[in-house]
């Protein structure tokens, strides 16, 4: 009997473009193999359509995907729209009505890829970052605009509700994988939320006795993760210092055109969706030349949400291996390869 899985597929900008296909690709190969099946539903959101028509989706968009299996998506940017407008017309509105408040960013150092850190081989990671509030919200404003005085507030919002289900998350997380977490804050500079953060933190370590874990300012802890990434399991941060940390442990691992992303929303309540880290990436946009693992792997994290553990075990594997075991490499890695020979390649290693 085959499961078939009703994906909202949003190509979005740029590679999102070259790499979606890809990973498609892979989905519906490793998907025959384990009796799944999934039916794409694909939609133009991106610059391209707020350039035409004035908003990165349709004013119903979150109630044409709110009954989806998962979103998958390639990335959203351009230059020609600007940064704010474009993540806020489409990533955050999904990420929150959906409460997506879990941003899942694994990192690991494949056989093969040189890091260029020195003693990174062994580095194998979970960055949990809160996905939902923080210093990513919406309250503040400007004031005096266009005078000497001009001036600009922003607040971040932190709930006790926000952080407890996201510390908890990486606390039980950590309890499947290594035992340990390190949670981000800066309580010595950052007077209220970051304290506050900090307690939340203790409370839920309490019910998480059989998880080792400590405190690490930003700054330092940064530091350390570049110095000896091998020594982290999961680091939990907030909205903003999640965020940092998820591109700093990817360039560690050699380059963040592997690194892949989830969206969670653990309830299962509404869908989640899956982004790798990469961006638009409009330099090498439409040479064929990005690389699409990390589409593929955040493919893997998708499969896996969706409860098909073998199939997205399958799907690393074939990662792992591409990269292990030839000379493939896309620029990116040092290499000249296509993103479809690639892909095929990676393929190869499914069969």
């Amino acid at each position: 009997m085959v499961t078939t899985h009703r994906i909202a597929l949003i190509p979005g900008d740029g590679i999102g473009q070259e790499v979606t296909p890809a990973a498609c690709r892979v989905l519906d190969a490793v998907g025959k193999r384990h009796g799944v099946a999934f039916s794409y539903d694909e939609l133009d959101w991106s610059c391209a359509r707020y350039t035409e028509l004035g908003a990165m989706m349709p004013a119903d968009g979150l109630d044409r995907i709110r009954h989806h299996d998962a979103v998958l998506l390639g990335a959203v940017g351009d230059p020609s729209v600007p940064d704010h407008v474009s993540l806020w017309g489409l990533l955050i509105p999904i990420r929150r009505t959906f409460r997506q408040y879990v941003n899942l960013r694994p990192v690991k150092v494949f056989e093969g890829v040189d890091s260029p850190v020195r003693g990174a081989e062994l580095m194998d990671l979970v960055v949990v970052r809160e996905n939902v509030e923080g210093e990513y919200s919406e309250v503040g404003g400007r004031f005096g605009t266009g005078f000497p005085e001009e001036m600009a507030v922003q607040e971040s919002v932190f709930t006790r509700a926000g952080v407890t289900r996201v510390a908890d998350y990486a606390f039980t997380l950590a309890g499947r994988r290594h035992g340990h977490v390190t949670s981000a804050t800066k309580s010595n500079g950052i007077v209220h939320t970051m304290p506050f953060w900090d307690e939340v933190v203790a409370e839920v370590a309490r019910s998480h006795p059989d998880v080792a874990w400590r405190s690490e300012h930003i700054d330092a802890l940064c530091a350390k993760v570049v110095l000896d990434p091998v020594r982290f399991d999961v680091i939990v941060g907030s909205n903003l210092f999640g965020d940092i940390l998820s591109d700093l442990t990817a360039a560690v691992a050699g380059s963040i055109g592997i690194a892949p992303s989830a969206n969670i929303n653990p309830e299962r309540d509404f869908p989640s969706m899956f982004e790798p880290v990469h961006g638009s990436a409009p330099d090498i946009s439409g040479r064929g030349i990005a690389n699409p693992l990390g589409a593929i792997w955040t493919a893997a994290l998708m499969l896996d949400h969706l409860g098909h553990r073998e199939a997205a075990a399958e799907v690393e594997g074939a990662i792992a291996g591409v990269l292990a075991k030839t000379p493939i490499r896309t620029p990116d890695l040092g290499g000249t390869a296509k993103t479809g020979e690639f892909t095929t390649a990676l393929l190869e290693h499914l069969s």
